[in-house]
């Protein structure tokens, strides 16, 4: 017997979940509804099916295929425009020459079909309808019957006043093919409401089989939560995937369970989930395929789709999340919350009891959400941040967006163009990169490959070299779970922000240049690009009498790719190293990240025991150093650029200086002093370069660890500063420590306050208004001079956050100006 599966429904009420994918699609317990309906019927030797479509058909055609993968044989019929439910079939009706039965792919069910079949064939029926008997039968269509079980009526959608039954209708019939003369061709028709009415009316026989087992119609999102706890509490026969390692616990392949996470069944876990240490699974919780949850997160009843991130801390109650959602660090969605596919919900932001959110929508870091989120996009993030684009390594950055970005990159430039690209020690950055290398190539650009190399290496590269334009790829400072892919131009600087929004406008129209198979590009392995790099440090230099001095230096390499560069160039300076971790490694890069105060106490030991000039802890990537002076002391990045200032003036007192606008104003005292002049920057280190490059700037620095000797390259370059710095120290004949010592005292504090995105300008109007008494200084932000001190006051580009940075003659002074300007703040945000 030939079987028909009604999936032509969009299923308005369950949406977000049904906003981009069709209703018999919606996963439970991680398969497709459908599914399900299509195993029911193999289970009772339905394997002829013809499966009605028309939302989104295709994703339905695309997961089923012809319907050999589920040991059946399966044709579509598609509706272009909705026919109703018996409109549908009757679009089927050349397949449908002999009895057939009809159900539809929406619904939970273990009915006996075969037992339907043997009640309709026994009775002689011109049709039966399979009836199930509810509590509350008024959402459904009521079927009322004779005793011999023959049908009286229908009564559809009834109230209480009348409801004479609880018998409803549960959308599977059986029916001969004389039925289709009920059914006119290409009209809105429906079984209960049109057909069956007509059949009784004509007198033929209409069969009410009362059935057993479990049917739900899963039309609401608190019915398709109930669905999942039916399943899991076993109300309901149908298969659940995965091995069941405890009662009512179900493990996925490939899985990863933290022994430290806490697991209370009923629960599924799919396939290559991975939940960490400290995570809380409670009851009636699912988790799809590929979900990660993060250390100490807790999910109670939450449905969780394919492919989401759950962060650290998050808590999700009785929550429903859509595919490819990404909930950070702390984020709350408590019961009844409904995420649809791609929502990106920032940390602490927490979604209140009922709301809504649809597909591809953003909730801010912070924010409070009451109500649903239906049309607006409150306040989409932007590709890029400060240093490029950011996301959690194959979470938010994958294989597909890396292409994707490398197409719009390369679609940006010129046909034939050539992009040098490197990555760091990490196997994320060399897997992410061979991703770029492919969508650069697709796009017509060309690629010259310096493989595994510093940031500014790839600079130097790029400007030395016949490249418009650089990417590199490189895990995150401080997170070995987070990815930066960063874009240079033809200068080897960061790319501007009208290069950025180009970018942006590409990947998201999907407008890449496609290029021909004869204009694929090519991929070349530049020779020598080290000895080049070495070679023009060298020149920055004095090498001879930077080797008279013989220095002694300890350096840490972080187990990065400067391994690979700063032995060649101090080797040309005659300097003797004694070498921490002096190779690069991909594991030990990402742990090192977290044993950074330890690594250097262990280079304050050595510099101190060997006799050393100086200690350097480079960052893996290259471009910031720790220093630590031949006393072993620290240098905090205040320290360390006061002191590389007062040695740039002391050897060229009329330098020109390029300084962001939050330094402390015991910088401007010392180029004075010397007769150096200060050009003031904003914050960004992009800015910071361009001033650098663009000007007569001899040194530029940040106050983040970040030094830029524009004779050699506009851009942070670690390996540069610890030669330049030998080169000072050997001219001066100075000790790094007695620099030290003679610098003044730093008196500096910082308040950040929470700000929405779109209160921001306020903010920034209100400052402005009561300071009109004080001289202000708009380079980045606002900067208000005080008697003695100064406050910045600066909004985040990324977060919604205002900083507030202060100066003044004391630590308290500082922090009392600070916690001022912070308290104005808050009172322009009430």
């Amino acid at each position: 017997m030939k079987a028909v599966i009604l999936a032509g429904g969009e299923g308005t009420r369950l949406r977000p979940l049904t906003s981009n994918q069709p209703k018999p699609m919606l996963p439970m317990v991680n398969k497709p509804m459908m599914e399900h309906i299509v195993g029911l019927l193999a289970d009772h030797g339905f394997d002829d099916i013809v499966v009605t479509v028309a939302f989104l058909a295709n994703q339905i055609r695309n997961h089923f295929g012809d319907g050999s993968d589920f040991g059946v044989r399966l044709r579509y019929a598609t509706e272009e425009t909705p026919l109703g439910t018996a409109g549908s079939v009757r679009n089927a009706s050349a397949e449908l020459d002999d009895t057939f039965l009809v159900i539809a792919g929406d619904v939970l069910t273990d009915i006996d079909l075969s037992e339907i079949v043997k009640a309709h064939q026994a009775a002689g029926a011109f049709g039966t309808i399979a009836l199930k008997r509810v509590d509350n039968p008024l959402e459904f269509g009521i079927v009322i019957t004779r005793e011999d079980g023959t049908i009286e009526r229908f009564l559809e959608k009834p109230t209480w006043g009348q409801v004479f039954s609880d018998t409803i209708n549960t959308g599977i019939y059986v029916l001969e093919p004389d039925i289709f003369d009920f059914i006119p061709a290409d009209e809105v028709v429906d079984f209960s409401g049109d057909v069956f009415p007509a059949v009784l009316e004509r007198g033929l026989p209409l069969l009410g089989h009362v059935a057993d087992g479990y049917w739900e119609d899963v039309g609401t999102l608190e019915a398709y939560q109930r669905a999942h706890h039916d399943v899991l509490d076993g109300h309901v026969r149908i298969e659940v995937s995965g091995f069941e390692m405890a009662p009512g616990v179900w493990l996925g392949e490939d899985a990863d369970i933290d022994p430290s996470a806490r697991i209370q069944g009923p629960t599924v876990i799919g396939d290559n989930c991975r939940v960490e240490a400290g995570a809380e699974l409670r009851e009636y919780t699912v988790l799809g395929t590929d979900v990660v949850v993060k250390h100490d997160a807790f999910l109670e009843r939450a449905i969780v789709h394919d492919h989401v991130y759950v962060g650290p801390n998050a808590r999700l109650r009785g929550a429903v999340v859509g595919r490819s959602t990404d909930l950070r660090g702390h984020a709350r969605a408590e019961e009844g919350v409904v995420l649809g596919d791609e929502c990106f919900v920032g940390e602490h932001a927490v979604i209140n009891p009922g709301v809504k959110v649809y597909p591809f929508k953003t909730v801010e870091s912070g924010a409070i959400i009451n109500s649903s989120i239906v049309w607006e996009s409150r306040g989409a993030r932007t590709l890029f941040g400060r240093r490029g684009v950011r996301g959690l390594a194959n979470v938010d950055i994958t294989p597909e967006v890396a292409v994707r970005l490398a197409m719009a990159y390369g679609t940006s430039l010129k046909k034939g163009s050539t992009v040098t690209t490197s990555r760091d020690t990490s196997r994320v950055a060399r897997a992410l990169k061979r991703a770029i290398i492919g969508g650069l190539n697709l796009a017509a650009v060309g690629v010259d490959d310096i493989e595994l190399a510093t940031v500014p290496l790839t600079r130097f590269q790029i400007r030395n070299g016949n490249a418009q334009g650089g990417i590199t790829v490189r895990l995150a400072p401080g997170d070995p779970n987070t990815v930066e892919i960063r874009f240079f131009d033809a200068d080897g600087r960061d790319i501007d922000e009208a290069a950025q929004r180009k970018i942006e406008r590409l990947l998201y129209r999907e407008d890449y240049r496609r290029a021909f198979a004869g204009d694929i590009g090519d991929i070349v392995f530049p020779p020598r690009a080290i000895e080049f790099y070495s070679a023009a440090i060298e020149r920055l230099v004095d090498a001879p009498t930077v080797r008279a001095y013989g220095f002694k230096v300890v350096l840490d390499y972080s187990f990065g790719a400067s391994s690979l560069v700063l032995p060649t160039v101090l080797a040309k300076v005659g300097a003797d190293v004694l070498a921490v971790n002096p190779f690069a490694s991909t594991a030990s890069a990402a742990a090192a990240l977290d044993d950074y105060r330890s690594r250097v106490g262990r280079i304050i030991d050595l510099v101190r025991g060997s006799g050393s000039h100086l200690g350097l802890v480079l960052d893996p990537d290259g471009e910031t150093a720790t220093i630590i002076d031949d006393e072993g002391h620290v240098l905090s990045p205040d320290q360390a650029l006061l002191t590389l200032l007062t040695l740039v003036c002391e050897a060229k007192p009329d330098a020109c200086i390029a300084l962001p606008v939050s330094v402390s104003s015991e910088a401007e005292r010392i180029a004075t002093e010397h007769g150096a002049n200060i050009v003031w920057t904003k914050l960004s280190p992009a800015h910071i370069m361009e001033v650098a490059s663009d000007t007569d700037v001899d040194f530029a620095a940040s106050q983040e660890g970040g030094f830029i000797w524009p004779d050699f390259l506009p851009a942070y370059d670690a390996i540069a500063t610890l030669t330049k710095l030998l080169d000072l120290l050997a001219k001066t004949g100075r000790s790094l420590s007695s620099i030290v010592h003679r610098l003044p005292a730093v008196h500096m504090a910082h308040e950040a306050v929470a700000t929405p995105w779109e209160r921001k300008g306020a903010v920034m109007r209100e400052v402005v208004e009561r300071a009109k008494d004080r001289e202000l200084v708009l380079v980045d932000g606002v900067k208000l001079l005080h008697q003695g001190g100064w406050a910045l006051v600066l909004p985040d580009p990324e977060e919604p956050i205002t900083h507030v940075w202060a100066e003044g003659g004391s630590d308290n002074e500082a922090r009392q100006l600070a916690q001022e300007y912070a308290r104005r703040i808050r009172q322009a945000l009430r």
